[in-house]
Order: C-alpha cells, then sequence, then structure tokens
C-alpha cells in the first residue's frame, strides 16, 4: 500500500515533465483557484527535477540517438476501457518486448540517470491499485505511453487531465491529428521514437509493445513512422464502455486536474470523442498493409485469453509465442477469479449510448 492516495495526490504527473514542456502546455491557460496550490508544487518541484534531464539527453545522444530499430511497434489500439490494458499485460510476458513502464510515464527523463533513486521512493508513495478497477499497480509494470509523451512534449491529448475545458480541442489536434501543424507533427516523431528507443533499452526488448488509447486516432501517422508495424485493435460491448470510462475519467481526473469540469460535460465529451475516435480509426485503417491488423472483441480474448493470443502471433506473424508460452499461461492463470466491476445499465445509460453510437452497436452486432 503507498503512502498516498490517488485521489489525495498533493501534485500531478507533470512533475515529471521537462521544463519547456511544462511552460508550453500551462501558459496562457487559466488555473482555477482550488488549485493553485497544486499547480505552485507542482510547477516548483518539475522546475527542480527539470536540471537533471540533461543528464539523460546526454546519455541518450551517446548511446542510443543512433540506433534504428530492429523491428517496428506492436501497437494495441481501441478506446479506453475496452480491454487494452489486459491484452498488454499478456503480451508482455513475452520478454522479446520491450514497453513503458509506469515510472517511465511519471519521469521520462529521468530514466537513464537517476532510475533507481527515484523509482524507490516512487514505489514507496503510489498507490498499488488503480482507483477505479483494482487492477495492480507498479513502478515497472507496463503502462501506456501518452502519460510519459505529455511529460515530453505539449503536442499530447492527455494535457485535456490537467487542463479538461479545452478537452475537445485536444481531442481535435492531438487524438485525431486534424489541426495538427506540420511542425508540431515532427516534434511528436521525434519524441515518440526517443521514448521507444529509451523504453527498449530499459526492458532489454528488441520490439516496441504499445498500448496507448490514442494512438487509435494516429493511425496514417503510426504507418508512415513504421511501415511494417502490427495493430490489435480491441472492440467491447459500448454500453460496458461508456459506463467504464464515465467512471474511469470521472475518478483518474480529479487528482490530475487543474481546472473544474462538471460531469455533464465530462460525459458530453466521452459522448462526442468516441464518436470521433472510431471513425478516425475506420477510415485510417485502410492504410495498414494486408496482414498487419487483427480486430478482436475483448469479450471473445477475455474468454481465452491463451487461445486468442496464440492466434494473433500467428495471423500478425509474430515471432516468440512458444518461447513466452509457460510465461504467458502462468499470468493468464493467475488472473483467474480477479473481480471485475460489474455494471448496470440505467435507461438512461442505454438511451444516451443507442443515440450516439448506434454505429458501433450494429457494426459489431452488440446489445445490452
Amino acid at each position: 500500500m503507498g503512502l498516498l492516495e490517488f485521489n489525495k495526490l498533493p501534485i500531478n504527473t507533470l512533475v515529471g515533465a521537462d521544463w519547456k514542456t511544462f511552460n508550453a502546455i500551462t501558459q496562457g491557460r487559466e488555473i482555477d483557484a482550488a488549485y493553485k496550490g497544486k499547480y505552485r508544487l507542482t510547477k516548483a518541484v518539475c522546475r527542480l527535477l527539470s536540471t537533471l534531464a540533461p543528464l539523460q539527453n546526454g546519455r541518450f545522444e551517446k548511446q542510443l540517438a543512433s540506433q534504428s530499430l530492429e523491428h517496428d511497434p506492436v501497437f494495441i489500439l481501441g478506446h479506453w476501457r475496452s480491454g487494452t490494458t489486459f491484452v498488454h499485460n499478456v503480451f508482455s510476458c513475452d520478454k522479446h518486448f520491450g514497453y513503458n513502464t509506469t515510472y517511465q510515464t511519471v519521469f521520462p527523463h529521468l530514466m537513464m540517470w537517476g532510475q533507481p533513486f527515484f523509482k524507490k521512493n516512487m514505489s514507496w508513495l503510489m498507490p498499488d491499485k488503480r482507483p477505479t478497477d483494482n487492477m495492480e499497480l507498479a513502478v515497472d509494470l507496463p503502462q501506456e505511453e501518452e502519460f510519459a509523451l505529455a511529460n515530453m512534449m505539449p503536442y499530447t491529448y492527455y494535457n485535456f487531465w490537467f487542463l479538461p475545458k479545452y478537452q475537445q480541442e485536444y481531442a481535435d489536434k492531438y487524438l485525431l491529428f486534424d489541426d495538427i501543424t506540420e511542425e508540431e507533427l515532427k516534434v511528436f516523431e521525434e519524441v515518440f521514437l526517443k521514448l521507444i528507443k529509451i523504453s527498449l533499452w530499459n526492458t532489454h526488448g528488441t520490439q516496441f509493445l504499445s498500448k496507448n488509447p490514442p494512438h487509435t486516432g494516429r493511425v496514417k501517422e503510426l504507418v508512415k513512422m513504421f511501415p511494417n508495424a502490427k495493430f490489435i485493435y480491441l472492440m467491447r460491448n459500448p454500453y460496458t464502455v461508456f459506463e467504464s470510462t464515465r467512471s474511469f475519467f470521472t475518478n483518474t481526473i480529479q487528482p490530475l486536474k487543474l481546472q473544474d469540469i462538471s460531469n455533464e460535460e465530462l460525459e458530453s465529451n466521452i459522448l462526442s470523442i468516441y464518436a470521433k475516435l472510431y471513425h478516425k480509426y475506420e477510415v485510417d485503417k485502410s492504410f495498414i498493409p494486408a496482414g498487419n491488423l487483427i480486430e478482436v472483441k475483448f469479450e471473445d480474448f477475455e474468454a481465452d485469453a491463451m487461445g486468442m493470443t496464440e492466434q494473433i502471433y500467428r495471423d500478425l506473424s509474430i515471432p516468440g509465442f512458444t518461447e513466452a508460452h509457460a510465461a504467458i499461461e502462468k499470468y493468464v492463470g493467475g488472473k483467474k477469479g480477479y473481480k471485475k466491476n460489474k455494471y448496470k445499465y440505467d435507461d438512461r445509460t442505454v438511451q444516451l449510448v443507442q443515440d450516439n453510437w448506434s454505429f458501433a452497436l450494429e457494426q459489431w452486432k452488440y446489445d445490452i
């Protein structure tokens, strides 16, 4: 059990940003009165820690910058709460994969210098469970990389966690890349590649395994960067996704936000952005070369994780299943009996999903 409770954190994850990124994200944005203390403390810690970033930059340039990737990544896609975390954890049992860790999401500039010290303190302080679904949290566990990217550059969707009044703006620019500039896109490419190289160095992998829901809206760009990347797209019952996303976002945003947003506005944003993400993926998946995409219902994966994992390896021509079989089987077996949140769909929820996400219900043939 960590010393701090998730919903009572005195700072937010921007403590791990470099100084330039912190200022670019917050400059010109209003900070609501209730969060000025958290903002000031986060800013002070960030300013102190960011003085160490050049130490890593020097080591990166000397050791990793000129290295090329041995393999293009494997991307696990899907809207939030579509089962991406479970699938990520299953595949990360294969040691040929490298990934972004929970520690790296918060302190991406303290990976190649100072990691043992800072990781030990983070482990001591952080909660050991996610607040919304009781999934295990630990510094070395695989984690989605968007939080790390948010601490490395200002051009990410996850700025909305800190500044939720601008969620729709961040979605259009940095989730869907609709309004992103060429200069911003170039920075994204450079920073993301840097993150991948550091992640592989850190976890001793040879192929990057990405689980990052925002990448679902960036497929065209990802194929441009990595022409032979593999994609696993997860679908899940939209009624469950809505209830779970609303709960997850409502709870997760509390210790991170520097502005207030009403539950009603957050709910409206979820409904709108789900639709935008769905349609963007449906258009952009045509850019993925034949044989490099598999679409899976999470309910099917959950029912037969070993069988579905083997099928995904085979269909995407990913090497290493035989070698990883025992480790994957041990992890999957250890999760039997895990108690998930159960959702009851009230009449209002049913109506909202049917009114706003009927396209997904019909295409994927889901019902209550």
